[in-house]
């Protein structure tokens, strides 16, 4: 095998870092008409992770894609991580995938054991999900791509969506901030070894393991942090319910050494896409510039961000640690009431701005 092939130098941008900004998004998709379908219970109008259509009272499909260019040099590791990615969008809606579809371009000289590599990643994530894949499509370009088309099963009267959110709600986050510098640092060769293995430990980690316990506690709402980075997808969770959210920056768990390179400025672009959708509907206040950063930041096959009832959160947060595979569950926030002409998203912290 071609041993000497760096992934992430065939492509300008990592992983969900290359994601179309969401403001951006937004003005693509404006005046696009949307045809009424009773049993479209969750479409592209509504910003969330999947769409749902509803065939029974008790069962409805979610359809979700998602693919990007390469987040690490080894093939199988890019593929795990693009699959865990796109399997993340089922979970996010309380859905279980069942079936996917390849979705594939790579250069026409790449060495097919690469290419073999890394549909041997996603298979292997896909099979870890209780799902199968069915087939797909491959084109050449010159940029690998690699992702796929999930489909799954969710009873209607208990899905999630983004927008389901009551004030007094506690937000509990599953996995670790820090992907977009990690990779980002990783990619101009700044950091190797344990900080980057432990980085595409955290993408490779399926979010099966938290939906699974979220499903049988009090959540009213979810989503995957992907590329619109935590200010991005909360604020799609605020704007959609009516509400604010009061976020404990201090409480989330980071990958080490994220904030060092935050402040060195090691930023992928996506965070300044983001920064300029998001801003204007987050109060800073003396959160130093770099976390503030981290928040801006896109994370690739992120944790999922729940909303859930008061009383049930440390039940919540108990549970998705018993065993181990969920083991940075946090409360990183609550729900409040939105004041009219306030931001959505007030950010405290016990540090002083440095």
């Amino acid at each position: 095998m071609e041993k000497d092939i760096k992934l992430t130098k065939l492509a300008e941008c990592a992983g969900c870092g290359a994601k179309v900004g969401a403001g951006e998004l937004a003005r693509l998709l404006k005046d696009i008409s949307v045809i009424h379908d009773p049993d479209l219970l969750v479409g592209f109008d509504k910003s969330d992770d999947a769409a749902v259509y509803r065939i029974t009272d008790d069962i409805a499909l979610v359809e979700t894609v998602d693919f990007f260019p390469p987040i690490a040099d080894d093939p199988f590791t890019y593929g795990a991580i693009a699959a865990a990615n796109a399997l993340s969008d089922v979970y996010a809606m309380g859905g279980e995938p069942k079936v996917a579809l390849n979705i594939m371009a790579v250069p026409e000289d790449m060495p097919k054991e690469l290419v073999h590599e890394i549909l041997r990643g996603g298979y292997e994530k896909v099979y870890e999900a209780g799902a199968s894949i069915v087939g797909g499509h491959s084109i050449y370009d010159e940029e690998p791509k690699y992702g796929l088309a999930v489909t799954g099963l969710v009873n209607p009267a208990r899905m999630f969506t983004n927008s389901g959110a009551r004030v007094g709600d506690v937000l509990v986050y599953t996995k670790p901030l820090g992907i977009g510098e990690v990779v980002t640092a990783a990619k101009g060769g700044l950091v190797e070894g344990e900080a980057v293995r432990q980085a595409e430990k955290v993408m490779m980690t399926l979010n099966r393991y938290a939906r699974d316990v979220m499903v049988r506690h009090d959540v009213h709402a979810a989503t995957d942090v992907t590329g619109f980075a935590m200010m991005g997808h909360m604020l799609e969770m605020a704007q959609g319910a009516g509400v604010a959210i009061e976020v404990d920056v201090d409480a989330f768990e980071l990958l080490p050494e994220v904030r060092s390179w935050a402040r060195m400025g090691i930023l992928p672009a996506g965070m300044y896409r983001n920064r300029r959708y998001a801003e204007s509907q987050v109060d800073v206040r003396d959160v130093p510039q770099d976390m503030a950063d981290v928040l801006f930041c896109p994370e690739t096959s992120g944790g999922l961000l729940a909303c859930v009832a008061a009383d049930d959160a440390d039940g919540l947060v108990d549970d998705l640690g018993a065993d181990g595979r969920v083991p940075s569950a946090r409360v990183v926030g609550r729900v409040v009431e939105h004041e009219e002409g306030s931001r959505r998203i007030r950010l405290n912290t016990r540090e002083t701005a440095r």
